[in-house]
C-alpha cells in the first residue's frame, strides 16, 4: 500500500516551470478580462448538466471498482473534498478534471479499455486529482473552451486572444507535469507511471510483447539526441500542442523521481497546506535552474534552438524533406 502523505501541499509537487509559466501569463495585458469573459461564456452548472445527462456518475453501486481506486488516491495524498467521477462513452482516449468551484473528474471509456490494469486507472485519477489539488481548474477549464471552440468564437476578443492562447498553452503543458507528479505519489510505484506513459503513447499489447524499459530507453534518445534542424522541429512540434508528449513525461518524471524530491516526501519532508511557501522570484529561479540543468545535461533549451534557427532553416529550404506529421494522441 502506497505510504499516506498527510495534509500535503501541491507546493510539494509543483513544477517550477509550471509556477512560471503561469505567473508569465497572468502579466500578458487583457488576461483578466480573457478569463472573465470565457467563465461568463460556460458556467460550471451548465457542464455538470451536460455530465449528468450524456454520462454515467460513478458512486458505491455504479462502476464501484473504479470509485474505490478515486477513493484510494484521495486517501493517500489526504484530500477531503472527493470530487464526482463521470464515465463517458467514447473511443477517444481521454480524463480530464473540469470546473471551478466544485471540479470533477470525467474519464473515457476509451482510457478504460486502454489501461488494462487497476494500477494504471488509478495512476490516471491521480494525475487529475492533482490538478485539482493545485488549483489548476479556472485556467484549464478556460483553456478547454478555447483550445476547442478556437480565438474566433470568443468575439469580441477575437485576435487578441492570440498570445493569450501561446501562453496560456505553455502553461497547460507544464501543468502537466505537475499533475505527473502527484500521481507518482499517489501510486509510488514508477513502472506503473512509465507502463501508463507508454500505453498512451502506443496501445495495449494485443498479445504482443512490450517493453517499459525499451520505452525509456526511447525516451531518453529523442531528449539527448539529434542534430540542430532536429531540436528546432522539437519546438515547432511542441509550440501548438496541449500535453507534452509522452516520452518526455515519461523523462521528466523519473529525472524528478532520481532527484531526491520524490524520496524525500515519501520519507514525510514536505510541505504541509497552510504552511508558506515560497515567493515569486524563487519560483523562476527554480525555473531557471531547472532548464539551465537539462541543458548541462545535454538537452537543448528553447533559447538555444532558436538562436540557430536561421541556419537550420536555410539548410531545410535547400531541399530538406519535412518529416511527416505524427498521429494525434491521447489527451491526458
Amino acid at each position: 500500500m502506497p505510504t499516506p502523505l498527510p495534509q500535503i501541499s501541491s507546493r510539494a509537487w509543483e513544477h517550477p516551470a509550471d509556477r512560471a509559466a503561469l505567473n508569465t501569463l497572468r502579466a500578458i495585458p487583457g488576461f483578466d478580462e480573457i478569463v472573465r469573459q470565457v467563465a461568463t461564456f460556460l458556467t460550471e452548472r451548465r457542464v455538470r448538466q451536460i455530465f449528468l445527462a450524456n454520462a454515467v456518475q460513478v458512486n458505491p453501486v455504479q462502476r464501484p471498482k473504479l470509485d474505490a481506486l478515486l477513493t484510494d488516491v484521495c486517501t493517500t495524498l489526504d484530500w477531503p473534498k472527493r470530487p464526482e467521477l463521470y464515465v463517458t462513452q467514447t473511443q477517444e482516449v481521454n480524463a480530464y478534471a473540469i470546473g471551478y468551484e466544485d471540479p470533477f473528474i470525467v474519464m473515457t471509456s476509451g482510457a478504460l479499455e486502454l489501461l488494462e490494469s487497476d494500477d494504471e486507472r488509478r495512476f490516471l485519477l491521480a494525475h487529475e486529482l492533482g490538478h485539482i489539488m493545485s488549483d489548476h481548474m479556472t485556467l484549464r477549464t478556460i483553456a478547454m473552451v478555447i483550445l476547442s471552440i478556437g480565438s474566433l468564437a470568443l468575439m469580441p476578443i477575437g485576435l487578441a486572444l492570440l498570445p493569450f492562447q501561446l501562453g496560456l498553452l505553455e502553461w497547460h503543458r507544464k501543468s502537466e507535469l505537475s499533475s505527473d507528479r502527484a500521481a507518482l505519489l499517489a501510486l509510488q510505484d514508477k513502472v506503473v507511471a512509465q507502463r501508463t506513459f507508454m500505453r498512451l503513447a502506443g496501445g495495449r499489447d494485443y498479445g504482443d510483447t512490450t517493453s517499459v524499459d525499451a520505452f525509456m530507453t526511447q525516451a531518453a534518445t529523442y531528449e539527448t539526441t539529434g542534430d540542430t534542424w532536429d531540436k528546432i522541429l522539437k519546438v515547432f512540434n511542441t509550440a501548438f500542442r496541449e500535453h507534452p508528449f509522452h516520452t518526455v513525461r515519461a523523462a521528466e518524471l523519473e529525472r524528478w523521481r532520481t532527484s531526491g524530491e520524490y524520496d524525500a516526501i515519501i520519507a514525510g519532508a514536505y510541505t504541509r497546506r497552510g504552511e508558506k511557501g515560497q515567493g515569486l522570484g524563487d519560483d523562476f529561479s527554480d525555473a531557471a535552474r531547472y532548464y539551465s540543468g537539462k541543458a548541462n545535461a545535454g538537452m537543448s533549451s528553447v533559447g538555444d534552438a532558436l538562436d540557430r534557427a536561421k541556419s537550420a532553416f536555410n539548410d531545410a529550404f535547400r531541399g530538406r524533406e519535412e518529416p511527416p506529421v505524427p498521429p494525434s494522441e491521447p489527451n491526458v
